[in-house]
């Protein structure tokens, strides 16, 4: 890919970044579809990897968290549902994906997580700022 830009919508990443546990986390599900590779051949990787991936880097869905994101996403849908509970990853467990995928779409959909991960974390400050503002009002 000659072409810095990613041909993937960055609303696609940020639509991708779910909370769960208090973490913003994307599920190994639509990780593994960003970076065009199979679920399985993801989460093979991060078990050849484990080590690089402590808890507060890759969260495992419980089954009612994995039923929450069914009812509330819509996710169930013929052939796409998931024999195992799904992985979930924090920006650091995604920005150590990058080591472990090291095709020239996983270099780039990385970045394009990473600067979608600081968007949200500005957005989030400049709310918290406007709320500051408001009650000191």
């Amino acid at each position: 890919m000659t072409n810095n830009r990613l041909p993937v919508p960055v609303e696609r990443i940020e639509h991708a970044i779910l909370l769960i546990r208090g973490h913003k986390v994307m599920r190994d599900v639509d990780l593994a579809d960003l970076y065009e590779v199979t679920t399985a051949h993801l989460k093979r990787a991060v078990r050849r990897n484990a080590e690089r991936f402590p808890p507060d880097f890759m969260l495992h869905l419980t089954a009612k968290e994995y039923d929450s994101l069914r009812c509330q996403f819509g996710i169930l849908k013929r052939g796409r549902h998931a024999k195992y509970l799904p992985l979930a990853f924090t920006e650091q467990g995604v920005a150590m994906l990058s080591g472990i995928l090291r095709s020239p779409r996983a270099v780039h959909v990385n970045i394009e997580i990473m600067r979608a991960f600081v968007r949200l974390r500005c957005i989030l400050a400049s709310h918290k700022d406007l709320a500051r503002k408001l009650a000191d009002l």
